[in-house]
């Protein structure tokens, strides 16, 4: 009954050939057909009956002048061909097997043997593939015996390994045969379903025989007796092509439920024209039909054909008009099977072969069958553990598969971009990783520009000073004759106005973006129009304190009190930091370069100092001017108030010392664009803390109050 289709395949195809005048002109083809029953005894047993007189079981004796064997047509369970092929071989009898086989490893045998199964390693690859493209990689695996077990992990678990797939557990199918013991087999089966339903692996491989799809079916029963519910989505069947879904006479009405969603490997087929209506005009009625018919008839029907002894007016009797087509799917299949499909080609392939040797001429053989893949539109999982998403990699778990891993979350500054990823990696320099660490993004490109606000808003307060310096040089040039403008060295007072409004002006270089003028002139013109500033207020100072240690009897200061004194202060104070500039220009000068480290998400322009350590006696150099200033106009502080400037020195000196003392930590601790923000700020306080104390009280006296502004008040004491 399993396999009735398997023989209709083969009548067919002898009938066909021994109705083509083509094929075998003059030569009948006939059958011999005999039942293993699964048990090695009998497959010899049937073997040696072809080898002896019809009729008479006499091994190695043969006296028939027809019924000649010219091939023996094996069946699909894998020791068969083997059984058969060691004595096969000895008389050189051609044996094809249409069904899987172990591997002949003797060369006589092989001479004689030809599989037309799929070869076990092309199914195996085929199952990896299969595993792979659902991402399975946690997996249970059943095999049918010992042997096959022992023979998949020396030979076939590598090819998993190396994959990435692991397997759950490996049992062994419980071994179904007429002499076993009941008991043990149910216990068994039972073993094994419990082994399936407790493992965490929901994809388990069958590597079996279409027998062993007899204790399959047996499992919705077992889980209704262990009282382990077996649901349709809880396991996802995955079987090699050998196995097909038939059934023995007593599973003809149990459930397929549970099989729903099962994937197995295919061999190759296709309709045969004429073989359906060959099947569906068999009736055990007819005179032409053998035997087996009728036995497939009553086992298939449930019904008996009368007999002396059997009640012909039985309910049960069989009429021979029942329809195939009534028949479910498990006991007989509508379409044609890959391994009757093998059958009917065997046959040709016998016939060929045979025309070939009489003929001397050959064909061309069938080609090779190739594996079909089966696609689903939902996919199961079947994995030790979720897969770790991108973003995150695999850590191994101490003492468990390399198929069971923790995933840990990319640290700052790394992704990764793929599922199950083994390490994170870092993005490159000019890109930084998203918020879920599995992309990288390019970096923006940032420097202080002119169109942002922080610019705009500094080159408003740039241009505003600019003009209130403009602007007092001018009142200071138009009333160059009045007695305070006189009083107080009026080339030195110039040179400080123009020295502050190229201070102002200067702030620009460091808006916009670094190219190599602009990193050149940024530091060394702050530090030189400095340098003549605060010079100018250094020497205007001394002046002033000179002037006043003149006027004691006897003094030799007088000699020194003039123009000449005041220009060679402010030219020497200026030269030294000019020289200062020329050497750092000349051994290591500022350049332009693109930060990408500082800041995650920013490419920061910037201009590098260059030498870092000239930068800081730039400013060193501007510190001790400072200091040397603030000194001698704290000295000078208590002089008459008429010529006293240098009040509002000292307090400008104060503002200068306290802009640029606090300039320095907050430097260091900023980053990108707003680095230079911190200095263009600290060059702006800077020069307009000198130009607001120093020039405030002259402008106020010059414009609001004229009538101090002559030169009774400047000689009252």
């Amino acid at each position: 009954m399993q396999n009735y289709q398997h023989i209709l395949a083969l009548e067919f195809a002898i009938k066909e050939i021994n109705e083509n005048s083509r094929i075998l002109p003059n030569i009948t083809l006939g059958i011999h057909i005999s039942n293993s029953y699964f048990l090695a005894r009998w497959i010899y047993l049937a073997t040696l009956e072809l080898l002896t007189t019809k009729g008479r079981f006499i091994p190695n004796y043969k006296c028939d002048l027809k019924d000649n064997v010219i091939s023996v047509i094996a069946g699909h369970n894998a020791f068969i061909g083997q059984f058969m092929s060691n004595i096969l071989s000895i008389y050189k009898i051609p044996q094809l097997m249409y069904g899987s086989t172990a591997e002949i490893d003797d060369n006589i045998q092989a001479a004689f043997f030809c599989q037309l199964f799929p070869n076990e390693d092309l199914q195996i690859m085929g199952l990896v593939q299969l595993l792979l493209h659902f991402q399975w990689k946690w997996i249970g695996l059943i095999v049918q015996s010992p042997e096959n077990g022992k023979r998949f992990i020396q030979n076939r678990l590598d090819i998993f390994s190396k994959k990435g797939i692991c397997f759950d557990f490996m049992e062994e199918m419980p071994k179904e045969s007429v002499t076993n013991d009941v008991e043990i087999q149910l216990n068994g089966y039972v073993l094994l379903y419990k082994t399936i339903m407790r493992s965490t692996a929901n994809v388990v491989i069958i590597y079996g025989e279409s027998q062993d799809m007899a204790v399959f079916r047996m499992f919705p029963f077992i889980s209704e007796y262990e009282d382990m519910q077996m649901k349709r989505k809880d396991k996802v069947w995955v079987m090699p092509a050998q196995m097909e879904f038939t059934s023995t006479p007593f599973q003809r009405y149990r459930g397929m439920d549970f099989i729903h969603g099962a994937l197995s490997l295919a061999v190759s087929s296709k309709e045969i024209l004429g073989f359906k209506k060959f099947t569906q005009m068999r009736k055990p009625s007819s005179e032409e039909e053998d035997s087996l018919t009728r036995v497939f008839w009553e086992n298939a029907f449930e019904c008996s054909f009368p007999n002396a002894g059997l009640d012909e007016d039985s309910d049960n009797q069989c009429t021979g008009e029942e329809s195939l087509e009534t028949l479910p799917e498990s006991v007989i299949e509508s379409s044609i099977t890959g391994q009757s499909y093998s059958i009917y080609n065997a046959v040709y392939a016998v016939a060929h072969a045979l025309q070939a040797m009489l003929s001397s001429k050959s064909r061309k053989r069938r080609n090779a069958w190739e594996l079909s893949q089966q696609s689903w539109q939902v996919q199961p999982f079947s994995m030790c553990n979720p897969p770790c998403s991108s973003g995150w990699s695999k850590i191994k778990i101490e003492g468990k598969p390399f198929c069971c891993y923790d995933c840990l979350k990319c640290p700052e500054g790394k992704i990764s971009n793929k599922t199950d990823a083994d390490d994170c990696f870092p993005c490159s320099e000019d890109q930084y990783p998203n918020q879920a660490h599995n992309l990288c993004i390019p970096k923006d490109i940032t420097f202080l520009s002119h169109e942002e606000p922080l610019g705009i808003t500094l080159t408003a307060i740039t241009s505003f000073f600019s003009f209130i310096s403009a602007m007092v040089l001018g009142i200071f040039i138009k009333h160059q004759d009045t007695p305070i403008v006189k009083a107080n060295n009026r080339n030195l007072t110039y040179i400080l106005l123009i020295a502050l409004l190229l201070s102002f002006l200067c702030t620009l270089l460091f808006i916009g973006q670094p190219d190599q003028v602009k990193c050149l002139m940024r530091q060394t013109s702050f530090g030189i129009i400095f340098s003549v500033a605060l010079s100018c207020i250094l020497g205007k100072t001394i002046i002033v304190v000179l002037a006043f240690m003149a006027t004691k009897p006897g003094s030799k200061m007088r000699k020194w009190v003039g123009q000449r004194l005041a220009n060679a202060i402010v030219l020497s104070c200026s030269l030294i930091q000019f020289s200062i500039c020329a050497v750092w220009l000349a051994i290591s000068p500022p350049f332009p370069d693109s930060d990408m480290h500082t800041m995650a998400e920013e490419i920061v322009l910037e201009c590098k100092e260059g030498s870092t350590t000239m930068f800081y006696i730039v400013l060193g150099f501007l510190g001790f001017l400072t200091a040397f200033s603030f000194s001698v106009a704290f000295l000078a502080r208590k002089l008459p108030d008429s010529f006293n400037e240098a009040k509002f020195i000292t307090f400008s000196m104060l503002v200068f010392c306290s802009v640029w003392i606090s300039f320095v930590p907050t430097y260091l601790s900023t980053k990108g664009k707003y680095m230079v923000a911190v200095e263009i700020f600290s060059i702006l306080a800077s020069a307009a803390g000198l130009l607001g104390c120093i020039f405030s009280p002259k402008c106020y006296i010059i414009i609001l109050r004229p009538d101090l502004n002559r030169k009774e008040q400047l000689t009252k004491k």
